[in-house]
């Protein structure tokens, strides 16, 4: 996510740890009660709550505010259609990432290392 939300143009985001919501709505340019909308538009996007209910954003809470703003103002998707955006880059980088870690698991071809593997336990057994 953090490649599609920082491009080029798209404002600096501080090296913090948690974020107001004042300081995400001036990185993003909008207003707070926008932040508050899209927390109950998008599952993916759930902020902390400090113990006196300040809301707390993690940086990629703001990566992912980010890529939203592009997707509805830029690219000009409608809120379902964003919501559905979201998803399937979800759903894409899971699979990607369960595809590299059963190619991690199994080499390209194990059956000449099996092949030499029982050979080796037919030659102990003889």
């Amino acid at each position: 996510m953090t490649d599609a939300a920082v491009q080029p143009g798209s404002p600096e985001i501080p090296d913090k740890l948690y974020f107001r919501i004042g300081e995400v709505s001036g990185i993003l340019g909008v207003e707070p009660y926008v932040l508050r909308y899209w927390e109950t538009e998008f599952p993916q996007l759930a902020p902390k709550k400090s113990g006196t209910g300040h809301r707390l954003y993690r940086r990629k809470d703001v990566e992912l505010l980010l890529l939203i703003k592009r997707l509805l103002y830029e690219k000009r998707f409608t809120i379902e259609g964003a919501r559905q955006n979201l998803q399937g880059m979800g759903r894409a980088a899971k699979e990607t990432r369960a595809k590299q870690g059963q190619q991690s698991l199994f080499p390209e071809d194990p059956l000449p290392e099996i092949r030499r593997e029982l050979a080796a336990i037919l030659e102990l057994l003889k």
